[in-house]
């Protein structure tokens, strides 16, 4: 499991103060580097990370065959403007574009399809996730951190 790095890279740095949301600590740095602080070895660090994850919808094979069609549209059509562009018949490379969506979609829905029907049910739903933390702290480097306090108290 990966470690906070603590060591070298934080030991030499003090905290300037704790916000509880990451706008409030980014508007202090960005503040600091508005008054000419050199914000170069500032450090945002989020404090107790959880991973939310929020239920969109249930899965459905209509939803696997729609999600797995735009996913192949688009596949298809980087294939058809590649063969496209270095198509030998200038006149052609519409056609390839519109057969590579095409052939795309058809093949991304079946793939979705099928991806679904294997999964058995398990993770039968569509998400979304991501990392927030409880609070959020601004380290400054120790040589630095009586200028950036007197900056503040401004």
């Amino acid at each position: 499991m990966p470690t906070l790095p603590y060591g070298a890279v934080m030991s030499d740095h003090e905290r300037l103060g704790t916000y509880d949301t990451y706008a409030e600590a980014q508007k202090e740095v960005d503040y600091l580097s508005d008054h000419g602080f050199p914000v170069g070895g500032t450090i945002i660090v989020g404090v107790g990370l959880r991973l939310v994850e929020r239920v969109l919808a249930r899965m459905t094979y209509l939803r696997a065959a729609g999600r797995g069609a735009l996913a192949g549209a688009w596949f298809g059509l980087l294939i058809g403007l590649f063969f496209g562009l270095f198509s030998p018949v200038p006149r052609s490379w519409a056609a390839l574009v519109i057969w590579g969506l095409v052939w795309g979609a058809i093949a991304g829905a079946i793939a979705g399809l099928v991806s679904h029907a294997i999964s058995g049910g398990e993770r039968d739903f569509v998400s979304t996730s991501g990392l927030v933390a409880e609070k959020y702290e601004v380290l400054v480097d120790s040589a630095h951190a009586e200028q950036a306090r007197a900056l503040l108290l401004r």
